[in-house]
């Protein structure tokens, strides 16, 4: 009954890691590993080898990349500056909490608009760095939710076979 118990609450922290794509609060790849770990120390102590936790790990920093990478890459190809970069960012935070989900949207956007603008920088060159912020952000959240798909689908594979 036990091990039943504990795979709702995996199966619900997967899911959840999900949420977390679209709410930046929810710590999405503790959440995973949060599940991984009950499975390891509740479920089978025994089936979760060396080489998965450090297949985990590496996924774990590519997911951490994946963010901060596509949002420095397409503020960057949009002409977005520094403190546009990391406006976006505070703002992806913030904007979950205000008009949730899609204020991950709007706020990033207009934030770095904002930034830009008092930078001196023109009003078409901001729209266009705030347009990079959202691609940014759409681009890191596509490659977390592969990311974080292949680490559940390694999990699942590396239990059942």
């Amino acid at each position: 009954m036990l091990d039943w118990m504990v795979w709702i609450v995996i199966i619900v922290l997967f899911i959840l890691s999900f949420a977390g794509i679209i709410y930046p609060i929810i710590p999405s790849v503790l959440v995973i590993w949060v599940g991984f770990l009950l499975y390891q120390f509740i479920i089978n102590p025994d089936e979760l080898t060396f080489v998965f936790w450090i297949i985990m790990a590496i996924f774990t920093l590519f997911l951490f990349l994946a963010d901060i990478l596509a949002n420095s890459y397409f503020v960057k190809k949009y002409g977005g500056s520094k403190w546009g970069e990391r406006g976006a960012v505070v703002a992806v935070i913030v904007g979950s909490f205000i008009i949730p989900p899609f204020g991950i949207l709007i706020v990033p956007f207009i934030t770095v608009f904002v930034i830009e603008l008092l930078q001196q920088r023109p009003p078409n060159d901001a729209i266009k760095a705030s347009i990079g912020s959202l691609l940014g952000f759409l681009g890191g959240s596509i490659a977390k939710v592969l990311i974080q798909l292949i680490m559940i689908i390694w999990f699942f594979i590396v239990i059942i076979f």
